[in-house]
This record gives C-alpha cells, sequence and structure tokens, in this order.
C-alpha cells in the first residue's frame, strides 16, 4: 500500500495510507449499484421513460424532463462528498475518504473540480452515448456498456499508475483518497484523559481547531519522544500566538499538557 507523507508546519512527517485502486474500484460499484437501483426503480415501478422518441410532446421540454431524471445520478458524488466528509456510501462502506493533498478536509471548490472532471476520468464516452440515445437510438444495450467500460477506464489507468493513485480529477483538485483506519489508539487521537472534576486554566484554548490540536499533539509527543526542547517551545511560542494565552506555567511540558486537557474539557462539554 503506497504512504503519503505529510508534513506539517511545525515540521512534523504524519503518515496515511493511500486507498489502492481495487478499494476504489470495489466503492466505484458500490456507489455504481445505488445509482443503477435508482434508475431501475424510477423506469420499472414509478413508470419514468427517459429518451422515449414516441413520448408526445415539445422536444425540449422532453429533453429537460430526461436531465432532471439523470440529476440524482449525475450529481451523486459531488453531494455526497461535501455532505459526509469525502465520501460516499461506497466510499465510507470501503473505509476509504477523500482528503486535501495537505491533510486537510477539502473546499467545495476542490470538491466541484474532481466531480466536474469525472468528464474525463470516467464518462466522457458514456456521455456520446447518452447524446447519440438522445436522439432516438433504442435497442442497443451492447453499446452503452461498452462506452460505459470504455470511460470507467481512463479513470482506472490513471489511479493505478500515478505516484499517489490520483485520477486526473484528484491532481487538479490537489486531493487524494485515502484509507481510514477503524480502530484508532486513544493516544493517536486528540483526545485527553481528564477528570469529572478537571478545573480548566486557559480558556482561551476554544480558539484552536481540531486540526490545530491535532497538530499539537502530534508535534509535543515526537518532541517529548526526542527530548527536543527547542521544538516545545516553539509550540508553546505557536500556541501562545493563536490563542493570546498568557501563560501560567514555567515548564513548556506542563503548559502544552494543560493545553490539550483543556481543549478536550471545553470541546467536551460543548
Amino acid at each position: 500500500m503506497k504512504i503519503l507523507q505529510i508534513k506539517t508546519a511545525q515540521n512534523i512527517i504524519i503518515d496515511f495510507s493511500v486507498a489502492n485502486v481495487f478499494q476504489r474500484l470495489l466503492a466505484f460499484i458500490v456507489d455504481n449499484i445505488l445509482k443503477f437501483s435508482y434508475i431501475y426503480f424510477a423506469i420499472n415501478i414509478l413508470n419514468v421513460r427517459p429518451f422515449d422518441s414516441s413520448l408526445v410532446g415539445d422536444s425540449w421540454s422532453l429533453r429537460a424532463l430526461d436531465v432532471l431524471f439523470f440529476l440524482p445520478v449525475t450529481f451523486y458524488s459531488l453531494y455526497s462528498e461535501i455532505l459526509m466528509n469525502g465520501q460516499t456510501l461506497g466510499k465510507r462502506l470501503l473505509k476509504i475518504k477523500v482528503i486535501n493533498i495537505d491533510g486537510f478536509k477539502p473546499s467545495i471548490t476542490d470538491f466541484i473540480i474532481r466531480w466536474f472532471l469525472r468528464i474525463i476520468d470516467f464518462n466522457i464516452f458514456t456521455l456520446l452515448f447518452v447524446y447519440i440515445a438522445s436522439l432516438g437510438l433504442s435497442g442497443q444495450e451492447s453499446i452503452l456498456w461498452m462506452f460505459f467500460l470504455c470511460g470507467k477506464l481512463v479513470g482506472f489507468l490513471s489511479i493505478l499508475f500515478s505516484e499517489n493513485s490520483q485520477r486526473f480529477g484528484d491532481m487538479i483538485a490537489n486531493t487524494v483518497v485515502i484509507a481510514v483506519k477503524d480502530e484508532v489508539q486513544f493516544s493517536e487521537t486528540i483526545l485527553e484523559n481528564i477528570e469529572e472534576d478537571y478545573i480548566s486554566t486557559y480558556p482561551n484554548v476554544i480558539k484552536l481547531s481540531d486540526n490545530d490540536a491535532r497538530i499539537i499533539k502530534e508535534t509535543y509527543k515526537v518532541a517529548l519522544n526526542n527530548n527536543d526542547i527547542k521544538t516545545l517551545i516553539k509550540l508553546r511560542s505557536k500556541i501562545l500566538e493563536v490563542t493570546s494565552i498568557k501563560c501560567k506555567h514555567s515548564s513548556d511540558k506542563e503548559f502544552i499538557d494543560v493545553i490539550l486537557k483543556d481543549y478536550n474539557y471545553y470541546t467536551q462539554s460543548m
């Protein structure tokens, strides 16, 4: 499995396991089963007839109905990844997710870019077929499958041979798909053991984000293991700068330890 190494602002290296092509393929299959289930249900249960040239009516209105019919399928990946923090139902099942190449949550713009470029990665040939089918082509299911499979091959090969298993859309959007660890040790999270009667010291710690707390803890652990006094000093200075806290501890170690506990105290009680 490929490893993506990300260097934080504190020069700490964090390793992410990149999702391999087979994990992404299985997630892709699951998502497409859901899409085809929607189409099957609509056609066979609700009696919807997309691209039916025998229907009577204005051609533009009929084409508009065809477009509306396919909207949930067309935008499925986009709204799923935005609403589910970088995952579709298939990705969640396979325990993989989309992140920014720098390790953060992608912006909505990033999600839009990688979704739009599916046209190149997966759908260029399928779009050609849909256009032909809209002109009245019927009874050519074998051609549909040929176009569909050929269109998916572009993205598949890109994931297979690129350095970080990225398709073209990922490269342009600066995103990567990683494997999500199902079981994470307590010490590897931002959580801290705090007593029920714990009394906080620094209320301004709420100015930090979860990602800030994670980076602080990662940096703190590495600095302690290496007895790196300089990094502890820099870390304390950065925390003071961001939070505007007035330090009440003479020891960097005690200060950072209290900061992490205070952060957990306030965020868990909200």
